[in-house]
């Protein structure tokens, strides 16, 4: 899948079909090793959805590889972070800045946790700069 029809918007837009995505969530599976979950395409599926502003699909798409980290794990971690920065491009797109503030909050903390500079081959201020993006956006 390229992209999706459209990015979903709680309350905006229509929901995607049920098991619409399941053939990229199902690229992973618990015990992959991080090196794999690195390629999986769920994890790059999900990186380029969130860097195209689908942040509802690529919270669905992480999901599964966040399930697949060792808990707890840098790699657990820093997974987690990005599906917080996909929550509050959700939110940013809902007109609901303070609630991208707060969940800014939760993915510094989980980037705090992390104690790497890169992890699965993102580098933790990519993912910051990820947050910031966001961040701009629900500003305007």
């Amino acid at each position: 899948m390229r992209h999706p029809p459209h990015a979903y918007v709680p309350g905006r837009t229509a929901r995607h079909p049920e098991g619409a995505f399941d053939p990229i969530r199902d690229s992973v599976a618990p015990g992959v090793p991080a090196e794999e979950l690195a390629v999986s395409d769920a994890f790059v599926t999900g990186l380029r959805f969130l860097d195209e502003g689908f942040y509802w699909e690529a919270h669905e798409v992480l999901e599964p590889v966040w399930m697949a980290c060792p808990d707890p794990s840098p790699e657990r971690e820093a997974v987690q972070a990005l599906i917080q920065v996909a929550n509050a491009g959700v939110k940013a797109r809902m007109g609901r800045p303070r609630a991208v503030a707060r969940i800014a909050a939760l993915v510094e903390d989980h980037l705090d946790r992390v104690g790497a500079d890169m992890v699965l081959g993102q580098s933790i201020e990519g993912i910051r700069a990820r947050l910031e993006r966001v961040r701009r956006n629900s500003a305007i």
